[in-house]
C-alpha cells in the first residue's frame, strides 16, 4: 500500500457518513465538533462556510469541496447572518452510512454533501497535521479532474436511491478524501514539507519501506541506501521534509499500526509486538504506553466494548 492510503487507512476507525442536503433559501445549518473530519461538497447552488471564530466566511460555489481538518464546530449557510438550525439528518436504519435533510424555503436552492470522515486523533499523523484546519479546493475547469468526476459519480449516485448505495457512497467518499489530500499536495509543490516529501525519490523510497516493513531493523545507514544518498544527506533531507528523524518517524509509525491492529485484530499482545518490530512484548508496552499514555490491554478494551455494542 503506497503511504498516503497506508496513512487514512491506520486512522480509519469506521465507514464513513455522509447526507445528501437540500435547502432553499434562507437557511443555515450549524455543525457540532467531530471526532475526525469534516467535509462538504456543494453539488448544486452556493452557501457559506461560517468556522468558528476568528476564522472569517468563505464562500462556497458550485462543484466546490471543503475539508476540516480536526472536525471543528462550523456552519453553512445562505447568507452569514442567516439563523442555524441543529445539522439532524434522518437516515434509514441507524447504521446506514446515507442520510438525508431537507430545508423548505421560499428562495435558491441548494444541494450539499455534508459528512465526516472517522479517524483516530490519539495519534494524529504529521501528514495530517500540515494541513491547514480548512482545506478549499474551489471548482476550476480542467483542475484536478479525476476529483471532479468523483463527486459528478457521488451526486448521481445521491440523486437517486438505488439497490447497492450503501456499499457504493461510502466507497466514493473514501476515495474522495485520497484525492482532496492529492489535489492538496499538488497545488503545495513545490514546497517544502509532507506535499514534497511524498514526491521527493529518497525520502518517498524511504517512507515507503517503513510503511511495507515496520517490522525490520531499519537503520539510517539502510534507509538512506536506499534512496542513494549518504546517511548525513539523507538524515538532514528527511527531517526537514517529514517533520522529524528517520528513527523517530518509524517509531511513530510502529506505534499507529500497533494502534491499528489492537483495534482491528484479535492477535495477541505479543504478536502485535513482533509485528511491529518488538522481540520482547515488555519493550512493546513500554513503547505502547509511552506513545498512547495507557497500556496495549487497556487501550483494546474500549474498541471491543465499542464493537460489541454495536
Amino acid at each position: 500500500m503506497d503511504v498516503l492510503s497506508d496513512v487514512l487507512a491506520a486512522m480509519r476507525t469506521g465507514r464513513p457518513r455522509a447526507a445528501r442536503t437540500v435547502a432553499r433559501a434562507p437557511w443555515g445549518l450549524d455543525f457540532p465538533a467531530i471526532t475526525g473530519s469534516a467535509f462538504h461538497v456543494v453539488l448544486q447552488g452556493t452557501c457559506w462556510l461560517l468556522p468558528e471564530a476568528p476564522g472569517e466566511p468563505l464562500a462556497l460555489g458550485p462543484g466546490d469541496i471543503v475539508l476540516l481538518r480536526t472536525g471543528s464546530a462550523h456552519a453553512l449557510a445562505d447568507a452569514p447572518a442567516t439563523p442555524l438550525t441543529p445539522f439532524a439528518p434522518s437516515r434509514s436504519a441507524p447504521s446506514s452510512p446515507i442520510g438525508r435533510f431537507r430545508i423548505d424555503g421560499p428562495g435558491a436552492r441548494s444541494v450539499l454533501l455534508c459528512g465526516a470522515y472517522q479517524l483516530d486523533r490519539a495519534r494524529p499523523h504529521p501528514l495530517l497535521n500540515a494541513l491547514p484546519e480548512i482545506v478549499h479546493l474551489p471548482a476550476r475547469p480542467g483542475r484536478h479532474p479525476e476529483l471532479t468526476g468523483l463527486v459528478a459519480l457521488l451526486s448521481a449516485e445521491l440523486d437517486r436511491e438505488r439497490p447497492g448505495g450503501d456499499g457504493i457512497v461510502p466507497a466514493l467518499i473514501d476515495g474522495m478524501l485520497l484525492y482532496i489530500l492529492r489535489a492538496w499536495a499538488d497545488e503545495q509543490a513545490p514546497a517544502a514539507g509532507w506535499a514534497r516529501a511524498l514526491a521527493d525519490p529518497a525520502v518517498g523510497r524511504a517512507l515507503q519501506c517503513v510503511h511495507d516493513e515496520p517490522d525490520r531493523p531499519w537503520t539510517v545507514e539502510e534507509l538512506a541506501a536506499r534512496g542513494g544518498l549518504s546517511r548525513s544527506v539523507f538524515a538532514q533531507r528527511f527531517t526537514a521534509l517529514v517533520g522529524e528523524p528517520p528513527l523517530t518517524y518509524l517509531t511513530r509509525w510502529r506505534m499507529t499500526t500497533a494502534g491499528r491492529l489492537l483495534r482491528e485484530t484479535d492477535d495477541p499482545i505479543a504478536v502485535v509486538a513482533r509485528r511491529v518490530g518488538y522481540a520482547s512484548e515488555f519493550a512493546f508496552a513500554k513503547a505502547f504506553k509511552r506513545a498512547y499514555g495507557t497500556p496495549p490491554g487497556r487501550y483494546r478494551r474500549p474498541a471491543e466494548a465499542a464493537t460489541a455494542g454495536r
